[in-house]
């Protein structure tokens, strides 16, 4: 949900050889198996629902990284219904799977920006363009700032990111979305705090629904 979007950074021991960086190169068989998980698990129409995503995945040797993003932005902004996690898991804070996000059509800021960046390794953009990005959201100058998550992209590592996010169907640079704050980001490798530089090799030593999320996203594409 978005009041329970910044998540807290939980304890937990090191984990090893989680890093999603793997599933930039997941053979098409794999693919197979998820969406026969699918099959299994959630029946016919999730089954063709993932099909349909693989439909749109872009090729991971496609050069035009801008239209990657665009799709698979597109994709998941008009797929996915944005319900909070109390609604939808009776959870105050659930991180999903891709699969687990397609079976329920419907997801919160965490939920969005997770499938947009597995999507995105599989379509071949190096993890190091990516960043799975807390922020505070505030709208309007008289409101709070709510808590907030967003996928961003960086062409450059110390350049300016662009912003895919689920609240705006429009992919814009951070520039132009003032009304975004970044608190913390990380990837499956590294975690930085505002800044540009890293200040953690492993984000799921420091964040445990990262580290859970990732666990259970590699046994879905590892079956």
């Amino acid at each position: 949900m978005i009041e329970g979007c910044l998540s807290r950074v939980g304890r937990g021991a090191r984990v090893g050889a989680l890093g999603l960086a793997v599933l930039a190169g997941v053979a098409a068989t794999n693919l197979d198996r998820l969406q026969q998980l699918a099959l299994s698990r959630h029946g016919t129409e999730v089954a063709n629902q993932i099909g349909e995503w693989r439909a749109m995945l872009p090729p991971p040797q496609a050069p035009n990284e801008l239209e990657k993003l665009e799709r698979v932005n597109n994709f998941f902004n008009r797929r996915i219904r944005w319900v909070d996690d109390a609604a939808l898991w009776q959870q105050d804070d659930y991180w999903a799977t891709l699969l687990e996000t397609m079976a329920k059509g419907a997801g919160d800021c965490e939920d969005f920006a997770i499938a947009k960046y597995v999507s995105l390794l599989l379509a071949g953009v190096q993890e190091s363009k990516l960043r799975l990005t807390y922020v505070r959201r505030q709208p309007h100058p008289d409101t709070p700032p709510e808590a907030h998550m967003i996928l961003a992209y960086y062409a450059d590592p110390g350049g300016e990111p662009l912003i895919l996010d689920n609240l705006d169907a429009d992919i814009k640079p951070a520039s132009r979305r003032p009304d975004l704050t970044p608190v913390y980001s990380f990837n499956a490798t590294h975690l930085w705090f505002r800044g540009s530089q890293a200040t953690a090799s492993d984000p799921t030593a420091r964040i445990s629904r990262w580290r859970d999320v990732l666990a259970r996203l590699r046994a879905e594409f590892t079956l």
